[in-house]
């Protein structure tokens, strides 16, 4: 077998299936309508019909072990060993064991879940203590490979590095556990070899962010020991999302034969490359084309990049900057979009291609590659909006102080201490996506279609007035997606039709395409939400989704700074809020889910981001007065390092994902002093799990030794969409009741 890398590779590819075929398979198994067996014969075609995909188009270098049933952190948790005991005592089989970490069961709940660094992917955060009983199980890599090799394609296996499982982990010093967790890579490795691996993909992105030097240590020592096994594959370490720093020389300085650096994210590696002197016996693998957003890639500009790390390594192969599990699977089928926008895109099918070309010019010349895509139209670009961003003083963002505002709100509200609400969005049930589809399709006049979201809309609000919540949601029916449904609506933005992304487990999105300058057509919320106030004397929340989290889950357009496409966003959510508090709305909740998601790797890098960050809301939020009640929500990330920041947001009050962290936001709240109102969730709803009363009554009682009651609120982590009513019923009840309890006392 050839050990040579090959011209072109990518780092990983969609696994949800052309048409979201995994997701079906998957929730059939969750509903009982397949067994085992089928779900696995399923996965099988679909595992065969990717790789078959790559070869066709003829990828030099292709992988394996990217297909997951759900996330592949927690595969890696398997394939060492690392499922904590109190899943291994429920007695399930292999794969209800699997999935009971990813979604828990009654009796233990889930796996934390947060974001795999700046993405919009949920990973599942594995938990490591001294009593974790590392074991190699390489059986999921031996068989996909085995797949493959029957098919006449020979790949190369991915795992989460060791170095980069343990940083993402949770327990007492994770990290602590490096040396025993090398010990079963390296039986793994040993394993791979026997079968016939010639390569295995090692991913350590997590040192494209600052780390100590006792870490960078570390990481040679990982792979001076894995790189000194006398029977493995050869090895590439693969970083991505940002520059690797300090790492670069400690990795050069392993036996490792083939590593990979992310020339789209972070273009300053190739200053770092060519500082390190000369590369011998060394592949760069070079991440040329971008994995993270869908716009061409400008190949000629590439191509010159490729030429000059040819100049500074033994060989250099093409690969995407990291897996293109981050983007659309194939613009083909998106007919309907805009020729000239078609004509600027690329997914991860038209991306492979990309790649291949690129490849194919390192060996014969740039003068294989097509020409660059066509410049954007002007008329993608609106001076009304660019003319109001300049006409932009520093009053626009800004509003009371706090405590005026909370007295004024009070005063307004009349709300009792621990108010009870939730985050936004209520079930999505098959009537409500066939309402949507069918009205979409033109078989439902909008007078049909929104006499019956009204009816949910009705539904909802006294189903909240039944079970005793003090603030209430309309309940978003409306709603396909807290980003796409804006998209959809405002001016400079695409929609897509078959755009499905994965964003955890079997859930996923359709982000938007940002492509001209923003607009709002015309109000997007107002009307849903002033019929919904209009049916109860209890406040009701106006809900949008905020500038930055809009960019986040968009495929944002590249040809101008972030920071303005931001404020763009900003102003017409500016314009929405005016008119919900116009309406008589008092509450209005502007999302920002994705405000730490969107945080530079580097620290370097950082502030001037949060400084953007927290202009654009501040725009968008302070065109109000001081008796409307602002609240953001955020939720799956790492919070407390940026609680400075979401201070600065001068919301009124923040609702924050907190049950699967177990409140662990609750001792930065206390650190940082936060003055503010605050609701961190106890119930989490990425499971089918219904807490009990005791238990929201306990997070409760540790949440009020921190929080005043005047400024505690309970609420779920996040929306509801993904639930179904008698879960959502069951969970309220308890939750209403708890609050109750914890107020009485």
């Amino acid at each position: 077998m050839s050990t040579a890398f090959g011209q072109s590779t990518v780092l990983g590819y969609p696994r949800i299936g052309p048409n979201r075929e995994l997701k079906r398979a998957v929730e059939a198994y969750w509903a009982g309508k397949i067994d085992a067996g089928a779900l696995e014969g399923f996965a099988a075609g679909l595992r065969a019909d990717l790789w078959r995909t790559l070869r066709d188009a003829r990828l030099g270098a292709i992988p394996s072990n990217m297909f997951s049933y759900y996330d592949h952190m927690l595969d890696t948790a398997v394939a060492v060993g690392a499922v904590p005991d109190r899943f291994r005592r429920l007695g399930l089989s292999d794969l209800d064991t699997y999935f009971a970490m990813a979604r828990g069961v009654d009796t233990e709940p889930a796996l934390e879940l947060t974001k795999w660094f700046a993405t919009n992917y949920h990973y599942l955060v594995p938990e490591i203590d001294p009593n974790t009983s590392f074991t190699a199980n390489p059986q999921k890599a031996l068989r996909e490979f085995a797949e493959a090799r029957a098919l006449g394609i020979t790949t190369r296996p991915v795992l989460v590095g060791p170095a980069t499982f343990l940083l993402l982990s949770k327990g007492a010093d994770p990290f602590a556990r490096l040396d025993d967790l090398v010990e079963v890579y390296a039986k793994i490795l040993a394993a791979l070899a026997e079968a016939g691996v010639a390569w295995v993909q090692l991913d350590e992105p997590a040192y494209c962010m600052n780390r100590t030097p006792a870490q960078i240590s570390a990481l040679r020592a990982v792979y001076d020991r894995l790189g000194a096994l006398e029977h493995r594959p050869r090895i590439f370490v693969a970083t991505y999302f940002g520059e690797v720093g300090n790492a670069l020389p400690a990795l050069l300085a392993t036996p490792v034969e083939a590593l990979g650096l992310d020339f789209v994210a972070a273009p300053g590696n190739l200053a770092r490359l060519a500082g390190a002197g000369p590369i011998p016996r060394r592949t760069i693998v070079a991440g040329l084309v971008d994995g993270h957003n869908v716009w061409r890639t400008d190949l000629r500009a590439a191509a010159s990049l490729g030429a000059t790390l040819n100049g500074l390594a033994d060989a250099v192969a093409v690969s995407t900057s990291c897996s293109l599990m981050h983007v659309p699977v194939d613009l083909d089928a998106e007919p309907d979009l805009d020729a000239r926008l078609r004509a600027r895109l690329a997914f991860a099918r038209q991306k492979v291609d990309e790649v291949v070309l690129l490849g194919r010019a390192l060996r014969d010349g740039i003068a294989v590659l097509p020409p660059p895509a066509p410049a954007a139209p002007a008329a993608w670009r609106d001076e009304s909006v660019r003319a109001r961003l300049d006409a932009l003083r520093p009053e626009h963002t800004r509003r009371g102080a706090y405590a005026e505002r909370a007295a004024a709100q009070q005063a307004r509200l009349h709300l009792p201490p621990l108010p009870t609400t939730t985050i936004g969005s209520f079930p999505q049930t098959a009537g409500l996506r066939e309402a949507r589809a069918e009205h979409r399709a033109g078989r439902l006049d909008t007078s049909a279609y929104e006499h019956r979201m009204r009816a949910e809309i009705a539904y909802v609000i006294d189903l909240q007035e039944r079970l005793g919540l003090d603030v209430l949601v309309h309940g978003e029916p409306e709603r396909n997606d807290m980003v796409q449904y804006f998209g959809e609506q405002l001016g400079g933005f695409a929609a897509t039709i078959n755009g499905w992304v994965q964003s955890y487990g079997s859930r996923c999105v359709r982000p938007p395409i940002i492509y001209g300058d923003v607009t709002r057509v015309a109000p997007m919320t107002v009307g849903w939400s002033a019929y919904a106030q209009s049916l109860t004397n209890r406040p009701v929340k106006g809900m949008l989704t905020g500038p930055v989290t809009i960019l986040a889950w968009s495929f944002v357009r590249n040809d101008q700074p972030l920071a303005e496409t931001a404020n763009q966003v900003a102003l017409a959510l500016r314009d929405e809020c005016h008119d919900l508090e116009a309406a008589g709305i008092r509450i209005i909740q502007v999302d920002e889910p994705a405000l730490r998601e969107t945080l530079p790797l580097r620290r370097a890098d950082q502030k001037a981001y949060l400084d953007w960050a927290v202009g654009a809301f501040r725009l968008a939020t302070s065109g109000v007065a001081d008796a409307t009640q602002i609240h953001t929500h955020l939720c799956y990330s790492e919070f407390g390092e940026v609680l400075p920041a979401i201070d600065a947001l001068d919301a009124d009050v923040t609702s924050i994902e907190a049950s699967r962290s177990k409140m662990e936001i609750l001792d930065d709240l206390r650190a940082a002093g936060y003055a503010r109102g605050i609701g961190p969730g106890v119930w989490d709803i990425h499971s089918p799990r219904v807490p009990g009363q005791d238990e929201v009554v306990d997070a409760l009682d540790r949440a009020v030794a921190v929080v005043p009651a005047d400024r505690l609120w309970v609420n779920p982590d996040c929306g509801l969409k993904t639930r179904d009513y008698p879960e959502v019923e069951a969970s309220l009840t308890h939750l209403v009741a708890a609050a109750a309890q914890v107020r009485a006392g």
